[in-house]
């Protein structure tokens, strides 16, 4: 077996100062330390060029603009640098040490990020990104594996290994610096970079955070770099359902092709993103007005593994430069031998002359010891066969350990088992954590010693297991949630509290995740979601508008005056509550609502009788809805003509009131 390479530098002290740990991870340029600065007590990153690079003038001017660019820098969401210095040969970088995960690493993890992490993450980005551009410096390798999650929840951008001046913006050379899948397009077919080259590496990053992919992917990296150069980029909400139309917007305008009409830099780009962080529906105006056109692979960078870390430098993820090789730096590394070196032959120590004696008592020392060998060798051999035999044949060798197969095919599974000379049986299972159709689990449980022919149980998962759905509504909020865990399901949350009928806290209906309805039987851990009474809405009737407000303001509900009515009441005051004028239905704590306010009872007009005969004009105001009167009496009301009423024609009173007719005799 051949042993670990240990790295030189572990044990070594760099300037008497600072003591290398362990390595933390391996870039294209230089290698990163964990190490203890003995000045300061404390913990530190140091960032060493490899050895073979330091020779090369060109990779030592880029290492030191990496020192001189990252000092100029101090911001809170950048990585700090402490010191530069050369010693043992090497040239190295003081960092801050920061025990982290990489935004590559969180992405790996949960595929993609929700909104609310993609805009803060973003916001962090952006904040860093923008004190760069405005102490004239162009990061130039803008990715995930650049920006550190700090433990204590600190977001930092790192890694200026690749950045230069802003005036410097020439082009690199023969091979392309950064990482493909976020190179812009002016760095691809012109190698020229500058501000606006960040912020379409930061857009496509927003990109992946949001959908959990990279816009363009291919099989080669020249794949990749046409489609920079030649495709738009699209719409975040294309590829997932995370987006919105304005951060949508904000992605595009970042990686439009033109690096003209992107902003002009990263401080333009982070007042967008916080007017996109306080409302990410909103669409700022920025955006609204603008022209926008809507329509990888990872870099080089090598993270050394978790379980390859010392001590607590596992957390601590701190990636350097990437750059792709040139087109010759390719040939070369193809036409290397891909033996091991060469390894020089020792020699005696003395040159002095050896005689033929010594030489033949010499060969006979050697036979000797080849035939002890050979000895016991023989003995060794007949041993191991005699041990065999009763290993295998009486001994613990007879039989087997049954070995975990879960998660694995059934048919894969089932091999595995009649490998070791058992015989399989199947059956279905429930299963919580196994996809349906997969191995679950084998009786006996693995770990088991059993004899070769004995037989084995495999189970073939059929996912959680249905069970019967409880009866939720009606019961008190506390008592269904003890229910449901009861039942062997999960709570979700309160998804909406509503008013109704029932009383407060009763359960008015139970979801599932997708807010559908349960049915009489649902998957065993399965996520039960509840809608919630917030008990009967307060009756307002005969109170005053102030008393009204009052009692609804003391139910959450909020009176708009914009939305009162008025409304004719036989049975309440003028001027006083009616009911309530609903907005919303369902009505939830917190909802607009206005006021229903009597105007009194109906009125309406007296009409004119005047010259009409007496009982006509009785009979007209009677037809009206009013009680009409007068003093002539019966018998004489045939010769009597209406002169007018009181009240007067024309006005307007209650139904039922009292009309009095007057009236003169026509003899």
């Amino acid at each position: 077996m051949t042993p670990a390479t240990i790295d030189p530098l572990i044990g070594q002290t760099l300037d008497a100062r600072y003591v290398i740990r362990s390595r933390i991870a391996r870039g294209g340029m230089a290698m990163v330390y964990l190490a203890h600065d003995l000045r300061l007590e404390r913990k530190v990153a140091v960032k060493v060029m490899h050895e073979h690079l330091a020779e090369d003038a060109d990779f030592t001017r880029r290492f030191d603009r990496e020192a001189r660019s990252a000092a100029r820098l101090s911001h809170t969401n950048l990585v700090n640098v402490f010191d530069q210095g050369q010693d043992l040969g090497r040239v190295y970088l003081v960092m801050e040490y920061l025990p982290s995960i990489t935004l590559r690493e969180l992405l790996k993890k949960q595929q993609r990020l929700t909104l609310d992490q993609s805009l803060e993450i973003g916001e962090a980005v952006l904040a860093g990104l923008a004190a760069a551009h405005n102490a004239g410096i162009v990061h130039r390798d803008l990715k995930p594996e650049n920006v550190l999650l700090v433990d204590d929840g600190r977001i930092k951008l790192g890694d200026f290994g690749l950045a230069r001046a802003v005036s410097a913006n020439t082009t690199t050379g023969q091979a392309l610096l950064g990482t493909i899948a976020y190179l812009s397009p002016e760095l691809v077919t012109r190698g020229v970079a500058g501000e606006r080259s960040d912020l379409y590496a930061f857009g496509i990053m927003l990109y992946e955070m949001i959908t959990g992919s990279q816009p363009f992917t291919g099989e080669q990296p020249m794949q990749i770099a046409y489609q920079h150069a030649h495709s738009d980029v699209p719409a975040p909400s294309e590829a997932g359902d995370v987006s919105t139309p304005a951060l949508d917007s904000f992605v595009v305008w970042l990686t439009q092709r033109d690096p003209d009409l992107r902003p002009a830099n990263a401080g333009e780009a982070l007042v967008h993103m916080r007017e996109l962080r306080d409302d990410p529906y909103r669409m700022p105006d920025a955006l609204a007005t603008a022209v926008l056109p809507i329509g990888g692979a990872p870099g080089d960078t090598t993270v050394l593994p978790a379980d390859g870390f010392d001590d607590d430098a596992a957390t601590t993820h701190l990636t350097p430069a990437t750059s792709v090789l040139s087109g010759l730096d390719q040939a070369a590394l193809r036409g290397a031998p891909a033996g091991p070196a060469a390894v020089p032959t020792v020699g005696p120590a003395s040159d002095e002359p050896v005689s033929s004696a010594d030489r033949a008592h010499g060969a006979g020392v050697k036979r000797g010891r080849r035939g002890r060998i050979a000895a016991l060798v023989i003995v060794a051999l007949a041993l191991a066969t005699a041990g065999a035999a009763f290993w295998f044949g009486q001994g613990p060798g007879s039989a087997v350990t049954v070995p975990d197969v879960s998660g694995k095919t059934m048919a894969a599974a089932q091999q595995e088992l009649e490998a070791l000379d058992l015989t399989v049986a199947t059956a279905e299972c429930s299963s919580l954590d196994v996809e349906v159709g997969l191995a679950s689990v084998v009786t006996p449980e693995p770990g088991s010693r059993l004899d070769r022919g004995s037989e084995v149980t495999l189970c073939q998962s059929t996912g959680p297991e249905l069970l019967a759905v409880p009866t939720l509504i009606g019961l008190n909020v506390d008592d269904a949630i003890a229910l449901i865990g009861e039942s062997r399901f999960t709570f979700g949350e309160v998804t909406d509290t509503r008013f109704s009928d029932a009383a407060d806290g009763e359960v008015l209906a139970a979801l599932d995740s997708n807010d559908e309805a349960l049915g009489d039987e649902f998957p065993e851990r399965g996520t039960i979601n509840l809608i919630v009474s917030a008990g009967r809405p307060p009756a307002v009737s005969g109170l005053t508008v102030e008393q009204a407000t009052k009692a609804l303001a003391d139910a959450k509900l909020t009176v708009d005056a914009g939305h009162n009515t008025e409304v004719i009441s036989d049975d309440v005051p003028k001027g006083q509550v009616v009911g309530v004028n609903w907005q919303t239905d369902p009505v939830r704590p917190g909802d607009t609502v206005g006021l229903q306010i009597s105007s009194g009872p109906e009125l309406f007009e007296i009409p004119d009788v005047s010259g009409m005969g007496l009982q006509e004009a009785m009979d007209t105001l009677a037809g009206a809805g009013f009680s009409p009167s007068t003093l002539v009496p019966e018998p004489l009301r045939g010769l009597a003509k209406a002169t007018g009423t009181n009240p007067g024609a024309g006005e307007r009173v209650e139904a039922g009131t009292e009309i009095r007719i007057t009236s003169q005799l026509s003899l």
